[in-house]
């Protein structure tokens, strides 16, 4: 399954200023989806402002800058794809308006990148942006995406047990393995939310597993798949 076709929740896109409408941001809330937005990153340094001279010698042109441009975190109501996403953000801000879109692991690091206060960015020693400035639309709160509230807990429970009975899983390995290839198509960003509502619930997925083996289900195992190769990372058994 290539990138355009994986469905996800979350996402992350640029927008450049020169290329979207003076009221873009009333545009994305006319949405009616949450997303958290950057402040105007334009103080990114680029990374190619060092040459070197015909002798090897280090020659040092000063400080070049990235084109201004607003980082959108988005979150979508239900999996779709990219592709999904890439037409709806350009048809509410034009053709030209999005720029480099991909799928969000980890909805907090992205949120920290927003004013370069995630791991990676702090390691680069990039400037930091404020927090005060990041603007927020249709009730986005960083908190539900980073720690599941009791009502999430229990959808996230629900489907996993959905999961378990119609691919006819029997033990929590395999169930791990199908979330670990599918678990996008499903929702499912958080390998460590899996385990804390599998471990929470122990009692109840077991009875799940004991009824698929007890009925004599073998769970065909399918090999996992490189996305953007095709390439077989693990044969089957």
């Amino acid at each position: 399954m290539t990138a355009n076709y994986t469905k996800a929740r979350y996402f992350s896109f640029i927008i450049y200023p020169e290329s979207i409408p003076t009221d873009w941001r009333v545009c994305l809330e006319k949405l009616g989806l949450a997303m958290a937005i950057s402040p105007l990153h334009d103080c990114d340094e680029k990374r190619d402002s060092k040459t070197w001279d015909d002798n090897n010698d280090l020659i040092v042109k000063g400080k070049h800058y990235k084109k201004p441009h607003y980082h959108v975190l988005y979150i979508a109501k239900n999996p779709v794809t990219t592709e999904s996403v890439r037409k709806k953000i350009k048809r509410a801000l034009g053709v030209k308006a999005v720029s480099h879109i991909e799928i969000v692991d980890s909805v907090e690091n992205t949120f920290k990148y927003l004013t370069h206060e995630s791991k990676d960015a702090v390691a680069k020693n990039k400037h930091v942006y404020a927090k005060t400035d990041i603007v927020y639309l249709n009730d986005f709160d960083i908190d539900r995406y980073v720690k599941l509230d009791e009502n999430q807990k229990r959808e996230l429970k629900n489907l996993l047990l959905n999961i378990i009975r119609k691919e006819h899983l029997v033990n929590v390995i395999h169930l791990l393995d199908f979330i670990e290839v599918h678990g996008a198509e499903h929702g499912v960003q958080n390998m460590s939310d899996v385990n804390d509502i599998i471990t929470a619930n122990a009692g109840g997925f077991r009875l799940y597993f004991d009824a698929n083996y007890q009925m004599g289900y073998r769970y065909n195992r399918k090999p996992k798949i490189d996305k953007e190769t095709g390439e077989i990372l693990e044969e089957t058994e």
